[in-house]
Formats: C-alpha cells, structure tokens, sequence
C-alpha cells in the first residue's frame, strides 16, 4: 500500500513539473546573423537585432545572453563586449520583444574569427533572485575581427565613441574649441596693445 502511495506521488510530481515547463516557451525570429564587415579593434559596431518571443500559454521574464559550444574552432567572444536593450524583459503570451544588440570591441582584441549563440531563454523569480528554465532558443553569430596595431584600436576606439555618443563629443569638442580661440584672441590683442604702446614711446 505504501508502495502505491509513493508511486502515485511520483507521477504526480512529474506531471506537474512537465506542466510547468510545458506552458512555458521561448523563440527567435532570426536564425543566424553573419556580419559580412571585417570589424576593427576598439570600434562599437550595432548588429542586427533579434526578436524574442513567448511560445508558450503562460507569461515569463525572459533574458538574453552569449553562450557558445564546447571546444568550437572558433574564438569565444566575452560576454562584456555585448549590451543587450534591454537584457531582461517580461512577455505574455505570444508576444514578441525586439532586443537590440550593441557589440564594443575591445583595444586589445584578438583578431580572428568568433562564434557565440545570442540564446534567449525563459527566467523564473525565485525569492529575490532569478533562475533560468531548461528550455532556450538561440541566434547564431559569426563576425571576424582584422589584425590591428594599438594605436589603430584607439583610433578606432575613439572614432566610435564620437559617432555613438554624437552629438555630445562635438559640442564639447566646439566648446574647447571655442575657450581656446577666446584665450588665444585675448593674448593677441593684449600682444597688439603693448607693441602699440611700444611704437608711440619711440
């Protein structure tokens, strides 16, 4: 009898978990994204976003993250130098959530061929933190990096920087333009003044 007892709660305890997963789902709509561009050291570069949806009948946080496979010939990018908008989101039923995806090369990165999984994958909250479900759905990347100097990634770095963050770097860039033109002048006219008072001395 007691056999039968725990037998039962068995089956129901699994049933109940395959219930769980099974109203939960996940999916992209871009399979592969294959950036054709050779990327430069240091520069930021914004990639075709991807969209999430909810496959499944129950609402869910979802989140979004680099994942890549085990002993790949390609090279594994970090996961820093991807800036997901946003990272983690909440979707009902059947809708979608486009994420964009931002990609900042380091100065010093490696040049060669990279591979990651941008994998999309349902969150549950669990006190005051978060676990992921077993189930994802992934978009796989694949960009090359071309060789490089430092001084070429700083250049690059900086030439990113200035297009990313515009127009804010050119108005400081014209303020300091501005202060220096203003100095400059003054020192001119000061320079004029005594020359002036030189000449009606003589």
């Amino acid at each position: 009898m007691t056999k039968k007892i725990i037998f039962l709660l068995l089956v129901l305890m699994v049933f109940s978990t395959s219930k769980v997963f099974a109203d939960l789902g996940v999916g992209v709509g871009v399979g592969k994204i294959q950036v054709d561009q050779q990327l430069k050291q240091g520069q930021i570069y914004n990639l075709p976003a991807i969209t999430v949806l909810n496959t499944g009948d129950q609402p869910s946080d979802y989140r979004v993250l680099i994942e890549h496979q085990e002993k790949q010939p390609q090279l594994i990018p970090e996961e820093s130098w991807f800036i997901f908008s946003p990272k983690t989101f909440h979707l009902e039923p059947k809708r979608v959530q486009t994420v964009r995806i931002t990609l900042n090369l380091p100065v010093k990165t490696v040049p060669g061929e990279y591979f990651a999984y941008l994998e999309a994958q349902p969150v549950k909250k669990i006190g005051n933190g978060q676990t992921s479900v077993n189930i994802a759905a992934a978009t796989k990347l694949y960009f090359t990096v071309v060789p490089g100097s430092l001084i070429e990634g700083i250049y690059y770095k900086a030439l990113s920087l200035w297009s990313a963050f515009a127009p804010i770097p050119q108005i400081i860039a014209g303020i300091i333009i501005l202060i220096f033109l203003f100095f400059l002048g003054k020192r001119f006219i000061k320079l004029e003044i005594k020359m002036s008072k030189k000449s009606e001395r003589n």
